[in-house]
C-alpha cells in the first residue's frame, strides 16, 4: 500500500510534542511492514528552521520524507511548496493521512486532497476539543469551521486516538464516520528501578501550556501537609512559564519546585523511573503520550478526566482520575502518597498492561485495516 502523512511539522522537531513522536513512529511502523510511506511536512522547528534540504527526498528510519520550506514562521505553516506538489500527486496514493487541524496547511492540503479524489483520514490531535475550539484565537477557528471547515473534516475520514476525542468531534459533527486507533510510541526496552527518594517526587513531564492545568496543581500541592518534590521537565513560552514561577511564589511553594526544562529520550525515561507519580491535570488532552511512557517505566499516574487516557488508567488501576476542582486534586494526591502497596503493585506490572495494550505490530496490522476501510 502507498501511504501519504500529512504533519506540519515532523522529527526531530520534538518541540512540538507527542504528535512529532507518534506520528513518525506510525510511519516507520508502516514502512517496516512493507508498505511505501511519504511523509510531506514543513521545516518548523518552532521559531527557527531545521537543517535540511527544502523540496528534497530524505530517508528517515526507512520514511520518505519531504520537508518544504514554509513562508510563514507561526502555527499557520503556511507553504505553497508542499500544496503544489500535492496537487500533483495526491492521486498517486491509496490513502492520505493528516494529522491536526486549525493550521492553513493541513485546512488547503485536506482540500487539495479531496479535490483530486483521493481517501483522506484525518487526525485532529486534539484541535477539535471544545476547550480547544474555544480557547486562543477562536474567532478565527470559527470563521474557519464556518467558511468551509466543516464541510472538509466531514468528507474525511476520522481518526480519533481516543474514544472520547471520538464522542467530541461527532457531537461536533454528528454521523462523522471514523475510527479510534491509539498512538505508536517507541517504549525503551530498559530495566525499572526502584526509587529511594527523600520526599514524594512528582513529575509533570509536557509541553509547558495553559491548557495542562499547572495552575490548578499549584494550588493543590499549596494546600498538601507532606514534603513533597515537583518536577517539571518541559519548556515553553517564556512569559507563560515566568508567570508560573510567580504564583509559585505567591503561594509559597516555590522551593517545592525544579524547572528541568526539556530533557532528551534517555534522560526522560530516567526521570519518569525516578518519580513516584507521574501528573498532568489538563483542561484538554486527547491522547497524552506521557501516560504511556510513565506507566511503561512503572510509575503510576494522576490525570484530570480530561485526559484521553482517563478511562484507560481508571479502568486497569493504574493511578488516580481527579476533576480540575482543587478539593479532589488535594484528595488524588494524599490518596498517592498514602498508597505504597499501590504503587509498588503499578511499578510490578505496569509495564506488561501497557506492553499488551499497545503493542505496536498489533496497532500496526489495526492502522493497515483502517486504511483498506
Amino acid at each position: 500500500m502507498k501511504i501519504l502523512h500529512i504533519i506540519p511539522a515532523y522529527k526531530p522537531a520534538y518541540g512540538y510534542g507527542g504528535p512529532t513522536e507518534s506520528v513518525s513512529r506510525l510511519c516507520e511502523g508502516l514502512a517496516a511492514n512493507g508498505h511505501v510511506v511519504d511523509v510531506f511536512t514543513t521545516t518548523a522547528n518552532g521559531k527557527t528552521e531545521l537543517d535540511v534540504i527544502p523540496g528534497a527526498k530524505t530517508n528517515v528510519e526507512g520514511v520518505n520524507v519531504i520537508y518544504f520550506k514554509r513562508i510563514t514562521g507561526d502555527h499557520t505553516h503556511v507553504s505553497p511548496a508542499l500544496w503544489r506538489r500535492l496537487v500533483k500527486t495526491a492521486n498517486h496514493y491509496d490513502v492520505i493521512h493528516i494529522h491536526s487541524w486549525w493550521s492553513i496547511l493541513n485546512v488547503i492540503a485536506a482540500r487539495i486532497a479531496l479535490f483530486s479524489k483521493a481517501k483522506v483520514i484525518l487526525a485532529p490531535r486534539g484541535m477539535l476539543s471544545g476547550y480547544v475550539f474555544e480557547s486562543g484565537n477562536n474567532s478565527y477557528k470559527k470563521l474557519i469551521h464556518k467558511l468551509g471547515g466543516r464541510k472538509i473534516l466531514k468528507k474525511c475520514v476520522l481518526h480519533a486516538t481516543a474514544q472520547s476525542e471520538y464522542m467530541e468531534c461527532r457531537k461536533l459533527i454528528p454521523g462523522w464516520q471514523g475510527f479510534v486507533l491509539p498512538n505508536i510510541l517507541s517504549l525503551p526496552d530498559i530495566e525499572i528501578k526502584e526509587p529511594y527518594n527523600e520526599c514524594f517526587r512528582i513529575i509533570f513531564m509536557s509541553r509547558i501550556h495553559h491548557k495542562k492545568g499547572l495552575e490548578k496543581l499549584f494550588i493543590a500541592i499549596s494546600k498538601l501537609s507532606f514534603n513533597l518534590k515537583l518536577v517539571i521537565a518541559g519548556d515553553g513560552e517564556e512569559a507563560y512559564i515566568q508567570q508560573l514561577k510567580q504564583l509559585a511564589v505567591e503561594l509559597n511553594i516555590a522551593s517545592k519546585i525544579d524547572w528541568i526544562g526539556w530533557v532528551n529520550r534517555d534522560e526522560k525515561f530516567e526521570r519518569l523511573n525516578q518519580s513516584d507519580l507521574c501528573v498532568l491535570t489538563s483542561f484538554n488532552e486527547n491522547f497524552a503520550n506521557v501516560v504511556v511512557e510513565s506507566l511503561h517505566m512503572g510509575t503510576a499516574v494522576l490525570v484530570s478526566e480530561n485526559v484521553g487516557l482517563s478511562d484507560f488508567v481508571g479502568e486497569n488501576n493504574l493511578g488516580w482520575v481527579c476533576t480540575l476542582d482543587t478539593v479532589d486534586i488535594v484528595e488524588k494526591l494524599n490518596e498517592a502518597h498514602l498508597a505504597k502497596q499501590k504503587l509498588d503493585h503499578i511499578r510490578k506490572h505496569g509495564r506488561e498492561i501497557i506492553r499488551t495494550t499497545f503493542h505496536e505490530q498489533v496497532l500496526i496490522t489495526k492502522y493497515y485495516e483502517e486504511y483498506l476501510k
